[in-house]
């Protein structure tokens, strides 16, 4: 069973003890760079399996701001990533779907959630595809590693 919690001081340990591929990186963040993010308008969350952190994520109520593509009713997924040892065990499908009941719990006043997804990821688009997500068809530029899709998907109460 998939849990998501907001970060804190008691997580920190464990969130370092995460290992993440050099693609995973690539796509998302170090560990120690998701702990050192933060802001009030970030909020910082871990993924636990039977109380066990097997991943983290940010949520960007901010997110509009930064990307045109980005309605301003909507908050922005980032910084997604689960533990390499926890992979190809459905745990990305599984907390995509846990993440959009937390959303239509806390997030209610949001339309959407927005993220952009690397396109030389396919097993994160197929996650986030699989979760629900649509491509909106367009293509953000931006990012460090090559052109992302960018996905939305409707919060839903």
């Amino acid at each position: 069973m998939i849990h998501i919690e907001r970060l804190n001081s008691a997580h920190v340990p464990f969130v370092k003890k995460i290992q993440l591929s050099d693609e995973s990186v690539r796509f998302a963040s170090t560990a120690d760079d998701f702990l050192l993010d933060s802001s009030d308008t970030t909020h910082r969350y871990v993924i636990k399996q039977y109380n066990l952190v097997v991943g983290f994520f940010k949520l960007d109520i901010d997110y509009a701001s930064t990307y045109r593509f980005c309605s301003k009713s909507s908050v922005g997924l980032r910084t997604f990533a689960v533990d390499q040892r926890q992979q190809g065990k459905g745990l990305g499908t599984k907390t995509v779907e846990a993440l959009l009941c937390y959303l239509a719990k806390h997030y209610h006043t949001y339309d959407f959630v927005y993220l952009t997804v690397n396109c030389k990821n396919p097993a994160a688009i197929a996650c986030y595809r699989k979760g629900g997500f649509e491509d909106t068809g367009e293509l953000y530029l931006g990012g460090q590693a090559g052109p992302q899709h960018v996905m939305r998907r409707k919060i839903t109460v």
